[in-house]
């Protein structure tokens, strides 16, 4: 097999891990790097307006738009699976919040023979990538690139969502990141000077002009490249042309939670008679690639305000153009940051040792920009002059499975989740949408409120509220696990996040979380290839910090 380009690295896919490893491989101007990405560059203007991603996300340039096989226990619907297609990944279409998950998440994985993988472990990773504008402490950094950010919105309702928590008798949380998860209080961001703060901006272009990197975008990669075990490079098609480079150490797949199954299904890993019936001769037989599919599933409630939203002034005040404007020339206005700034972490039970549910609240209706970007007035629930509420379980129990439709790599593979298939997810997140409900009818958030208009027709009785469920459920869009990390046999990877049973080859993404964290994934994606870039280098690792 003829290669006619070689580099050391070939990184598939410039989301959030393969932006970081471009940024850390290539440091050392001896290593050749080569970043595919089946997406376009991160040029369009409203990608780094923070509110700009309401426009991004309906557009197919940018956005892979999967979307989910009928889901059984969600009354039979498709539920819709932005993923983000360009530079940066979905870093650059998410809600940017900063949550690295709770510490005991970390220590599980350890317990379950991970060895370097606890939070005393990943904590140096954590700061390393982290430039907080709070400054450093024992469980932060402030020199890293990823710039971590307070809320910008200085809002009446963010305030009476605190208060409302601590009035049903939660703690007030100012550092969700710091020693302790529970409680109510402000999310950070990933937003820098109003601008959104993606991997792509924070690790890749930076460092874009280093000649041993190299970024090709519009790239759809094929195949993963073989001798006998070892992996020695891939095949993408650009153009209408088909390429093949070889990766003279090792090929790493940062595709995510749905891509880097795929690739390595079509590269002939997976299971073996799932890939004969799509016409891909096995070339390994590993039954669990693409399987272990887990995913944050939410609800959500609105209520009408009486005072002025976020989105009152991105739609009705400065009807949305402007607002863009403003945020594009002065880095300001309510456009410079994100409405959902209020979070919560709780546990829907007192036996639990952590939150089980968490909340994200905004000060205004986003689903006034999802309907229809920057809508006028409507008096439904996603009218604009309303606020509202997230509460999405944190450690599903339901497993699903990314499966081929067919061999050919433009197919959007069959996504499925299988949500609220145990009664304990059930029961979670119907305790969960309780909790919420009472902490929205608290007096601080009571007296803003002009009533309860989603759900409108109340549910009380639980059946109610499952059936609420099944009818409105969606996705917090945090999907992981399919390329599972273990020191079992039927892992997909090792510890290493090398792939078993062949050389040359890891997966560094979200797909190789065990299990899922308690909170947003974007963090623990950065965390995870600061730490393979280590792995990959040969480079000791930092000595464990411990907390209290």
């Amino acid at each position: 097999m003829a290669l006619h380009q070689e580099y050391d690295f070939v990184i598939v896919g410039a989301g959030s891990a393969g932006c970081v490893l471009a940024h850390r491989l290539s440091a050392d101007p001896e290593i050749r790097v080569l970043l595919l990405e089946a997406g376009p560059r991160d040029a369009h203007p409203l990608i780094h307006i923070p509110v700009g991603n309401s426009r991004i996300i309906p557009k197919p340039r940018f956005n892979w738009q999967y979307e989910t096989e009928p889901q059984p226990h969600l009354d039979g619907r498709r539920i819709l699976w932005p993923r983000g297609k360009m530079l940066g990944g979905s870093s650059s279409i998410n809600g940017m919040v900063y949550i690295r998950g709770h510490a005991r998440d970390y220590d599980l994985w350890r317990q379950q023979g991970l060895a370097g993988w606890s939070f005393a472990d990943v904590l140096p990773y954590f700061k390393r990538a982290e430039g907080n504008v709070r400054g450093a402490d024992a469980f932060h950094g402030a020199d890293g690139p990823l710039t971590v950010s307070n809320a910008a919105h200085d809002h009446v309702l963010f305030d009476a969502f605190v208060a409302a928590g601590t009035e049903a008798g939660y703690p007030a949380n100012p550092d969700f990141n710091g020693p302790e998860q529970e409680g109510f209080g402000r999310y950070q961001f990933n937003i820098r000077n109003g601008r959104r703060w993606s991997a792509a901006a924070a690790y890749l272009k930076p460092v874009l002009g280093r000649r041993n990197l190299t970024v090709v975008t519009g790239a759809l990669t094929e195949r993963v490249l073989f001798e006998g075990e070892q992996a020695i490079g891939v095949r993408y098609r650009r153009d209408g042309r088909t390429h093949d480079v070889r990766a003279a150490r090792e090929v790493i797949l940062s595709g995510g939670a749905v891509n880097s199954p795929q690739l390595l299904m079509l590269s002939g890993i997976g299971p073996a008679d799932e890939l004969k019936e799509v016409g891909i001769a096995p070339r390994l037989d590993r039954p669990e690639v693409g399987r272990n599919l887990q995913d944050h599933l939410c609800v959500h409630t609105v209520h009408a305000s009486k005072t002025t939203t976020l989105t009152d002034r991105l739609v009705r005040t400065e009807h949305g153009a402007v607002s863009i404007a403003r945020a594009f020339l002065t880095r300001s206005g309510p456009a410079a940051g994100f409405p959902l700034e209020g979070g919560a972490f709780i546990r829907t039970s007192d036996s639990l040792e952590m939150p089980d549910v968490q909340f994200h609240f905004s000060a205004g209706n986003l689903l006034s920009l999802i309907r229809r970007p920057f809508a006028g007035h409507s008096q439904d629930h996603t009218r604009p002059d309303a606020f509202m509420c997230h509460a999405c379980q944190l450690r599903p129990e339901s497993r699903g499975a990314i499966r081929l439709r067919s061999a050919d790599p433009a197919d959007a593979p069959a996504i499925g989740p299988d949500y609220l298939s145990t009664d304990g997810d059930r029961r979670t997140l119907r305790e969960g949408f309780k909790a919420m409900r009472d902490v929205m009818h608290q007096p601080s958030l009571a007296r803003l409120s002009d009533g309860e208009i989603w759900p409108d027709d109340a549910p009380r009785t639980d059946a109610e509220i499952d059936a609420f469920i099944r009818a409105t459920g969606g996705t917090v869009y945090h999907p992981v696990g399919t390329c599972r990390m273990g020191a079992d046999d039927g892992a997909v990877v090792d510890g290493n996040l090398r792939v078993k049973g062949v050389a040359g080859l890891r997966v560094v993404d979200a797909s190789v979380m065990p299990t899922l964290v308690g909170g947003n994934t974007h963090a623990p994606t950065v965390m995870i290839a600061e730490k393979a870039s280590d792995m990959i280098l040969d480079r000791a690792a930092p000595e464990p910090e411990l907390y209290a």
